[in-house]
């Protein structure tokens, strides 16, 4: 594997997600081992011309003797190609560069809401844009409704099948129930607040599809099933608990989130 030599990639070290990607570039060669850099220990004097709050949205690679600077996509890309020639032709192919521009763009504009930050102390943070959230909401709604579609079957005759899209429905609900809540108590978070919550919805639901795919194997009990998911929901709670005390938010959310899936459930179960 060739190391691209004399560069260095500025990384977001509030960022999970970053500082792993980052870290497997050093460590499996491709980058030297100073070629990986949190842009938040870097004196100004460094990189004149480097722009902080594009850096901050897509990561930039820096050319340490001539000064050049890519970022975002390209700047992976660059790595990528370096060390697998075979692909340079895909990776400077302009439709592809534009699908995983967008896909890139997707995850670095809602990683705060990926994995929450505490606290946020750089002076730049991701800029939001309202699309990208939007996109990421729908996203997460739509595949937590799939998941669940294809997992209360596992429960039936404790739970009925009802319509099939009632799993959408029920998710896409829960969006709009919480979103009311919120703009009464501090609408200035409404987004970074639906994200967070969608994503734990989405992580729930993801906890669920081992689970899925185990009874395509060998069937399990129904029972089984139905206490494999309110562990499931168990997490999903003290995680909801956890990201509300990060956005500080207090309880009240956490009580409607649980309120409003104890009504359908009632609902459900009355309607057998």
């Amino acid at each position: 594997m060739k190391t691209l030599k004399n560069h260095q990639i500025y990384y977001d070290a509030e960022c999970p997600i970053c500082q792993a990607y980052t870290q497997g570039f050093v460590k499996s060669g491709m980058l030297e081992r100073n070629g990986r850099l949190a842009y938040q220990d870097i004196p100004v004097s460094q990189c004149p011309n480097w722009d902080p709050q594009r850096a901050v949205n897509e990561i930039a690679l820096v050319n340490t003797q001539t000064g050049e600077i890519t970022y975002g996509i390209k700047s992976l890309f660059k790595i990528l190609s370096h060390s697998f020639p075979i692909f340079k032709p895909l990776f400077s192919a302009k439709p592809f560069i534009w699908i995983m521009s967008k896909f890139y763009a997707f995850i670095s504009y809602n990683r705060r809401v990926i994995i929450p930050v505490k606290p946020e102390t750089f002076a730049y943070q991701p800029s939001f844009k309202i699309h990208y959230r939007i996109g990421y909401i729908l996203f997460t709604s739509l595949g937590t409704g799939f998941i669940l579609t294809h997992y209360v079957p596992l429960m039936n005759g404790l739970i009925s099948l009802g319509n099939p899209y009632r799993e959408y429905v029920i998710c896409s609900g829960q969006v709009f129930f919480q979103a009311f809540i919120i703009l009464s108590l501090a609408k200035e978070k409404i987004w970074s607040y639906l994200g967070n919550m969608t994503t734990i919805s989405f992580a729930g639901a993801l906890l669920l599809t081992p689970m899925i795919g185990l009874n395509q194997v060998y069937p399990i009990l129904p029972w089984i099933n139905a206490i494999y998911f309110m562990g499931v929901v168990g997490l999903m709670v003290l995680e909801h608990i956890r990201r509300t005390k990060i956005l500080k938010l207090g309880w009240v959310l956490t009580l409607t989130w649980v309120l409003y899936r104890i009504i359908l459930l009632f609902i459900i179960l009355k309607i057998q």
